[in-house]
């Protein structure tokens, strides 16, 4: 299974959710079921590695962010992956606007009914609390938890 994670700028949420994402795929002797990568729907950190907060905040769960590059969605990711999953619904939108013509690879928030919360404007708590909500939405996705 393919599986992207899609924020607005690929720098905070969606980084970390790939990166927890293939953790727990590894840790669960799963790896070889999924592909687990991130995009933003800006070009504003393209080429840029995450937030330094996001760093920080992956780090103290053990999960590296080392070689990870931001980048912008492309037209590609719809067709190349088998599920999309956006961080809040606003990502959703600007998802649905850009889906190319004829596309029906599945749109849905990471959390189910919940977003999660951009902290790029507050401080270490929202990474905190992000990381939190992350951990549980990619347990659940890898080990098909409810």
């Amino acid at each position: 299974m393919r599986i992207l994670f899609v924020d607005a700028g690929n720098y905070c949420r969606s980084p970390a959710a790939e990166a927890v994402a293939r953790a727990v795929a590894a840790r669960a002797g799963a790896s070889g079921r999924f592909r687990f990568s991130s995009a933003g729907l800006k070009d504003k950190h393209a080429g840029d590695s995450a937030d330094p907060r996001t760093v920080e905040a992956c780090l103290a769960r053990g999960y590296d962010l080392g070689e990870f590059r931001c980048r912008e969605i492309s037209t590609d990711d719809f067709a190349g992956n088998d599920l999309i999953l956006a961080m809040d619904r606003d990502n959703i939108a600007q998802l649905e606007s850009r889906r190319p013509a004829g596309n029906t690879t599945p749109i849905r928030l990471f959390l189910g009914d919940l977003e999660v919360p951009d902290p790029y404007y507050g401080g270490a708590d929202g990474f905190a609390a992000m990381m939190d909500l992350i951990e549980q939405g990619a347990g659940k996705i890898v080990l098909g938890a409810d």
